[in-house]
């Protein structure tokens, strides 16, 4: 197991710990710390690792993060006109 795949299971971990302190904007501050750490390190495991791990790891990551991808989601369907 390299670092990159180290460094994911460290972001996992403090994103549920994270996830289970109560916050008054509904984790919406953590959400963009926790987007904003784990985009690089996204590319460092797509970079380390075969592709297949890469989108194992952006599984995870959406996962965690599930309201901003629907909230994109939602964003791109409008602005598509769908």
């Amino acid at each position: 197991m390299n670092l990159s795949l180290i460094a994911l299971f460290v972001w996992l971990v403090a994103a549920n710990l994270a996830a289970m302190i109560p916050s008054n904007d509904n984790h919406w501050r953590r959400a963009y710390v926790l987007m904003g750490t784990g985009f690089p390190l996204l590319v460092w495991i797509f970079w380390e690792n075969p592709w297949w791990v890469g989108l194992l790891a952006l599984t995870a990551g959406m996962s965690v993060l599930r309201w901003p991808v629907i909230y994109l989601m939602r964003w791109i369907r409008r602005k598509l006109g769908a």
